[in-house]
């Protein structure tokens, strides 16, 4: 039996996060392995793990859509996959974890015999500029004049520099942090940690060390309660553009869901009301339209970049979004100028060198002035002018469309929301909505949400009126998948796809498709980004509501009607273990 610890995440962190560690937890028990799963959600930290559990683990899964700090599993074996590979192939994700486990983790020890001491040290100062190498370099000599090995990370303005590896932390003997701001010691779980200012370690480092050899305090399992404190602090150059796209969007989306709510709430006194100079009507479509609206390209674009290059992207990708925004280049400006932002900003940090008196200038002054000089100005006289031409076009194409034109793209939305329930296809189409919401562009996000909503809701009712079809925990799961597909989480079909996806799939991706055309076709527009059936209550939020309900019920029974005629009756054994 092997002991498990798990990480499952989704940009949303709402249903793939934990389908994913149910599914993970239930698989795992069945093969007789000890498993602990932490969910990370829209509601923060649940379940965390411990140091002890992590430090007894033999393997680490992380079944995640956006990058999940790690360092606290440096020591340990990490497999990385998907929330929905690990909801759909969760033996297969499993198996593929445990095979990375080769030679036995050597456990913890904090050694102070007569050999020289093996120590790893992060110096870390507000500014991140002199202290930070100041305290780094003290702490270097001494240990050299002592004979000891010392590898020091610093963690300053441009990120972590000579980043402690795996290897490293397993060898020492002695963790030195010199810091006046947090940092994460979660990867230090099991060794003997002596914690002080920087400004000690620059005036004293031999009294540091001694003090550290004295009275350095082994970390115990209470250091999981950092754990809602980890922040990303390193680029996250194992991960792809999807994955840095994904953490935009992860950042983006509560200014998207709050504004659009908050405009939403603005019609409920009149469609026209908010013209209304003072009122509370054009209050709240300041805050919505006004701000948080603006907010969301800037804020996509920064968070691409600081995905790509720590903290050096983020200024470079805001300015690049807010220049997205004021050249009319919405969504698809903000998309490219926080990828721009991101490369061009890593590949300076990376790229320059100054000498150690010069180094405070790069994160303050250099960096800032030339990544955001280089992204502003390809904004302004390469990228804007285009980008904004296409989505002035993509925009006049989508708010003229004619009836055919409009059903196909409703075909292909809707059936885009049903192919993987979650997953990448399915978010493409979602970020594509959402981000047409800046140019008052609704009906794309009509046809998005009644089409995410109707898989888990044809479910639901197949297992009411074919029941004969049905185990009794798919039947009991279908109460769920009501819910969840009131509350637009098309995740609630992935139990059911994962089951029996031949047919299944092609069920909900038919029925999501007709749902799509006939929102589309029958004009319906949504101001609001989420919520589904609670924000349908809201007057004036959705466009011929009860055209827009029935595109819905369509296109659940629809899909209700395929499951019945492609799924057989359970035969007589299946029916009576039912």
């Amino acid at each position: 039996m092997s002991k498990i610890v798990a990480v499952t995440a989704c940009p949303t962190g709402i249903a793939h996060t934990h389908m994913a560690a149910e599914a993970l937890s239930a698989t795992a028990a069945q093969m007789g392995h000890d498993i602990r799963v932490e969910r990370q959600s829209a509601q923060g930290v649940e379940a965390p793990l411990h140091v002890a559990e992590i430090a007894a683990a033999d393997v680490v899964v992380i079944a995640a859509d956006i990058r999940v700090e790690d360092v606290r599993f440096i020591t340990k074996p990490v497999y990385r996959t998907s929330t929905s590979r690990a909801v759909t192939q969760t033996s297969a994700v499993l198996a593929e974890a445990l095979a990375l486990v080769g030679e036995e983790t050597p456990q913890m020890t904090t050694q102070t015999g007569q050999k020289p001491l093996k120590v790893v040290a992060i110096t870390s100062c507000p500014t991140g500029i002199a202290h930070t190498f100041m305290a780094a370099d003290a702490l270097k000599k001494t240990a050299a004049a002592r004979g000891w090995e010392i590898a020091v990370e610093t963690q300053g303005s441009v990120g972590s520099q000579n980043a402690l590896t795996e290897a490293q932390i397993k060898a020492a003997d002695l963790v030195v942090i010199a810091a006046d701001t947090h940092v994460d010691d979660s990867r230090f779980g099991g060794k003997k940690v002596y914690k002080t200012s920087v400004g000690a370690a620059v005036k004293g480092a031999a009294k540091v060390l001694d003090a550290a050899v004295a009275e350095g305090v082994v970390l115990g399992a209470n250091l999981a309660d950092t754990v809602d404190a980890l922040k990303a602090k390193r680029a996250a150059s194992r991960s792809g553009p999807y994955m840095h796209l994904l953490t935009g969007v992860s950042y983006m989306l509560p200014l998207v869901v709050a504004g659009g709510l908050l405009i939403a709430l603005s019609f409920v006194f009149g469609i026209k009301a908010f013209e209304v100079e003072g009122t509370l009507p054009a209050a709240l479509m300041a805050i919505g339209g006004g701000a948080a609206f603006k907010l969301m390209v800037p804020v996509l674009a920064g968070f691409i970049a600081y995905s790509i290059a720590d903290r050096p992207g983020l200024t470079p990708g805001l300015i690049g979004g807010m220049l997205a925004v004021n050249l009319n280049a919405g969504f698809l400006g903000g998309i490219v100028a926080g990828f721009l932002a991101g490369y061009v900003a890593r590949w300076l940090r990376d790229a320059i060198q100054l000498p150690r008196t010069l180094e405070g200038l790069k994160p303050v002054l250099i960096l800032p002035l030339l990544s955001t000089a280089i992204t502003g100005l390809v904004m302004v006289y390469i990228v804007g002018t285009p980008v904004a031409a296409l989505l002035a076009a993509m925009t006049a194409f989508l708010q003229g469309l004619g009836t055919t034109n409009a059903v196909v793209l409703g075909l292909i939305l809707g059936g885009m929301m049903a192919v993987d329930m979650g997953g990448p296809i399915n978010k493409a189409a979602y970020t594509f909505a959402v981000g047409l919401l800046t140019s008052n562009t609704y009906a794309p996000m009509a046809a998005v949400m009644a089409a995410g909503m109707t898989p888990p809701l044809g479910l639901a009712l197949a297992t009411l009126v074919a029941k004969n079809r049905f185990t009794a925990e798919e039947r009991e799961a279908g109460g769920a998948a009501a819910v969840l597909g009131l509350s637009f989480i098309t995740e609630g079909a992935i139990p059911f796809a994962a089951k029996d996806p031949a047919r299944v799939i092609p069920s909900i991706i038919v029925g999501s498709a007709i749902t799509g055309a006939l929102s589309m076709a029958l004009g319906c527009l949504l101001v609001a980004p989420h919520g589904g059936i609670f924000v349908l209550a809201i007057p004036n939020a959705v466009t011929n509501l009860g055209l827009y309900a029935l595109s819905i019920v369509v296109g659940t029974l629809v899909t209700t009607g395929l499951l019945i005629a492609l799924k057989k009756p359970l035969s007589s054994d299946e029916a009576a273990r039912a």
